[in-house]
């Protein structure tokens, strides 16, 4: 077994048991790291195989932007486990079989390729030219020439999503308090703290008459 073998099995290993976690972690926070950690497993399986562009758009991506929203939202939520778990056996027979449906047709697939017969020649012909040509830089050959117009229509999809989602969120309502920020930024230290001149003693003439006062109440 060679160096290339071991990692894969590494990293498979790990991606597995990261995925196992992922699903039965009780904690939300951690489930979502566990799912972090299978991503970058997945990437590292994905370099073993010569896909960089694929290996590091799931880094970018997933890690660096879907998860970050995954652990922001859990961690602002206030989550309670105790209602989640209360439909857990419900709904876990319709779970077991779209799971178990799933791993047969994963099955399937995957032993349909190892029966398949070996081809020597094809198959180092194949890595010779995989060695002498850019993954990168065919695959952005062919979304800016080939599909450049479903890239295109994509990014306008993204961008109006987003600013869907900005105006959502900054549109005026009577029950949330919004601070203008270029008011923030004009404010001046005047306008926010004032100072108040106090005496640092009362009069001795008015002592007296307090002390008066309290012993009379005192007294009834």
């Amino acid at each position: 077994m060679d160096a290339k073998t071991g990692l894969f099995y590494i990293f498979a290993a790990v991606l597995l048991l990261a995925a196992f976690r992922v699903i039965t972690a009780r904690n939300p926070v951690h489930a979502a790291l566990f799912l972090v950690l299978a991503f970058f497993q997945a990437a590292a399986v994905w370099l073993l195989l010569k896909a960089e562009f694929l290996a590091i758009t799931l880094v970018l991506v997933y890690v660096g932007a879907v998860m970050v929203l995954f652990l922001f939202v859990v961690m602002m939520l206030d989550i309670n486990l105790d209602t989640i778990r209360k439909g857990f056996w419900r709904h876990f027979p319709l779970a077991g079989t779209v799971g178990a449906i799933i791993a047969l047709e994963m099955s399937y697939v995957l032993m349909g390729g190892f029966r398949e017969p070996p081809q020597a020649a094809s198959a180092s012909a194949a890595g010779n030219l995989a060695t002498q040509v850019s993954n990168t830089k065919e695959l952005g050959k062919l979304l800016y020439s080939q599909y450049i117009y479903p890239l295109e229509i994509a990014a306008v999809i993204l961008l109006v999503a987003m600013i869907a989602a900005i105006a959502l969120t900054l549109r005026e309502r009577k029950d949330s308090k919004r601070l203008n920020p270029s008011d923030q930024v004009r404010v001046k230290s005047q306008d926010r703290v004032r100072l108040v001149k106090i005496k640092p003693v009362l009069a001795t003439s008015s002592i007296p008459a307090v002390v008066n006062t309290v012993s009379v109440e005192g007294k009834k």
